[in-house]
């Protein structure tokens, strides 16, 4: 399952930047992380793994980052792991001045029969989280 999301927001891009690629500022705009836990690599660069525990309807939910590519402020890329899913995230930071254009490539891999079977019906859910995190980041970025 692949989508693309995509906002604007009012700040030029090195300021979101440096405001994305901070860890601490995670639980400001991810709904539900509770924990950011750095594994092994350099933070932030490629091959580097961190942990995100989530809560979600009461329930802790794990999964493992890894950083695939950084080449901000153009682009960053990871792969994200939970079980009987893999996501991958390609965003990308357009430099509009005083703006900035944030596109989030995402693709989805299911594994499992059950995770399989009801994949087709989670798109929307899975898109519309993703959104709701982009809305999450512009508004604390913005101060709003």
């Amino acid at each position: 399952m692949k989508y693309t999301c995509e906002i604007e927001i009012d700040l030029p891009r090195e300021k979101v930047v440096e405001l994305f690629d901070n860890p601490d500022n995670l639980t400001k705009w991810m709904t539900g992380l509770k924990r950011f836990e750095h594994i092994s690599g350099v933070t932030g660069q490629a091959g580097a793994e961190s942990r995100l525990v989530f809560e979600h309807n009461g329930k802790e939910m794990e999964m493992i980052e890894t950083v695939t590519q950084n080449h901000l402020p153009d682009n960053m890329s990871g792969k994200y792991d939970m079980k009987g899913i893999k996501n991958f995230i390609h965003n990308y930071f357009k430099d509009y001045g005083d703006k900035t254009v944030w596109i989030s490539e995402n693709e989805f891999i299911f594994s499992g029969f059950f995770m399989k079977l009801f994949s087709p019906f989670m798109r929307g859910s899975f898109k519309k989280q993703s959104l709701k995190f982009m809305v999450n980041f512009k508004n604390f970025a913005e101060g709003k």
